[in-house]
């Protein structure tokens, strides 16, 4: 099963709704509680970090029997430290992003955390490609 999503990056409103979307197709697979808790959480911090940082992106989801994986794509500034960008608390966020409760640095940490495998590639100037791994066994 895959789904895609266009992710606006101008649109604070709308963050946050393709993780939504997952959530409820999740829950209306009947997924265990967790997975569907794990999932959301992932991709919300994810989708939310393609906004703030990105300018937007897409989304891919594919369900198989075995496990869920989620990509994000975008062609922001990309990420010119991965490492200090996992630190819990670093961010880089505009006064926007954090006056609108966004920006706290705890996005990539909580999606560390809560998935089963993170890989990040990033090029400075030409983006990212965040891959997000669930397993369901």
């Amino acid at each position: 099963m895959e789904f895609h999503f266009d992710v606006c990056g101008e649109d604070y409103s709308m963050a946050g709704s393709a993780s939504g979307a997952i959530k409820k197709k999740l829950n209306q697979l009947g997924l265990p509680a967790l997975i569907v808790r794990k999932t959301a959480i992932v991709m919300y911090e994810a989708e939310i970090n393609m906004v703030i940082h990105a300018g937007g992106g897409v989304v891919d989801v594919t369900i198989t029997p075995e496990v869920i994986t989620i990509i994000l794509k975008d062609e922001g500034p990309g990420i010119p430290d991965i490492d200090k960008a996992m630190e819990a608390g670093y961010s880089t966020a505009s006064d926007k992003a954090r006056e609108l409760g966004f920006g706290a640095g705890m996005g990539l940490p909580n999606i560390q955390k809560n998935s089963d495998g993170l890989t990040i590639e990033s090029e400075v100037g030409k983006g990212t490609t965040v891959t997000i791994v669930v397993k369901l066994k």
